[in-house]
């Protein structure tokens, strides 16, 4: 079938409490993994790239990888452009067959930030493109995007609120105690943001920074209103961790194929253990 906006699979999630995964896609091994494992599941998914990722792999590759496992795996499957810039990279991936994107103005003051999700919302739904918006600032590392851990600013419910009923957004990512990367110190959400935003408004409620948090606590903000979680680092990790190993016996390995394919692998099981984690197992 082919690639699908958010909107296909992210109204039932919060309907029925589960969460749909977004899944990094940073080479064709990630892809494969990702869609492999979901088809074992039968579950919903989104394939999530960054621009840096964008800039690695090339949009119309991108694009190609991401409509070939459409086609193959008959699953619903988002392209999302994550932490989207401006207004000028959303269109370019729009127009490149992207199915859906994020616009990450929560850098910007609070009004700026409605103002311009608004202008790719606008756009986007005219072209039947989905749009996640970001309100507050998560802590982390993604990409060449670094914030402090300090810096990290928690969304204000009333804000959040606000920003959902003039932007029109179809998910929003809201800053609530999870940063990007692994987690060096103790995990702290705070699910009575999470509780008062999804209360209120019809979409869920996203969660970045999924990598690392202690299952009960995902679990948690599942039951709270969150019906998107995005992870990437635990793939990183259990990709890099495989080729290590493997490279690390036998320094006459040099066929590509046979480190990343057992890469391949481990990513695989990674994304199956957060897919039945997330309850979207069964929910093509």
């Amino acid at each position: 079938m082919p690639l699908v906006s958010m909107n296909e699979f992210l109204p039932k999630a919060k309907a029925n409490r589960f969460a749909v995964g977004q899944f990094n896609m940073n080479n064709l091994e990630f892809a494969q993994a990702i869609t492999e494992a979901a088809m074992e599941e039968k579950s919903p998914f989104i394939f999530g790239v960054s621009e840096g990722a964008l800039k690695y792999m090339g949009i119309e590759y991108t694009v190609a990888i991401a409509e070939a496992a459409a086609k193959k795996s008959g699953l619903p499957i988002a392209l999302h452009l994550d932490h989207g810039s401006n207004f000028d990279i959303a269109m370019k991936c729009i127009r490149a067959g992207f199915s859906s994107v994020m616009f990450d103005g929560s850098h910007h003051p609070f009004e700026e930030n409605i103002r311009l999700t608004k202008e790719i919302v606008k756009a986007a739904h005219a072209m039947g493109v989905s749009v996640e918006g970001e309100l507050g600032t998560i802590g982390g590392v993604e990409d060449d995007l670094s914030v402090d851990e300090a810096d990290a600013a928690l969304a204000k419910p009333e804000e959040a609120i606000r920003f959902y009923e003039e932007t029109g957004v179809d998910a929003l990512a809201i800053a609530v105690g999870t940063a990007h990367g692994m987690y060096k110190g103790e995990v702290k959400i705070h699910y009575d943001i999470i509780e008062a935003v999804a209360s209120k408004i019809p979409v869920p409620i996203v969660l970045h920074g999924g990598s690392g948090v202690p299952d009960d606590m995902i679990r948690k903000s599942i039951q709270c209103g969150v019906g998107k979680i995005n992870v990437n680092t635990e793939n990183q990790v259990a990709c890099t961790k495989t080729i290590r190993e493997i490279l690390g016996k036998d320094e006459n390995v040099i066929d590509p194929r046979k480190y990343l394919a057992p890469a391949r692998t481990a990513m695989k099981e990674v994304v199956k253990e957060k897919i039945r984690l997330f309850g979207s197992s069964n929910q093509a």
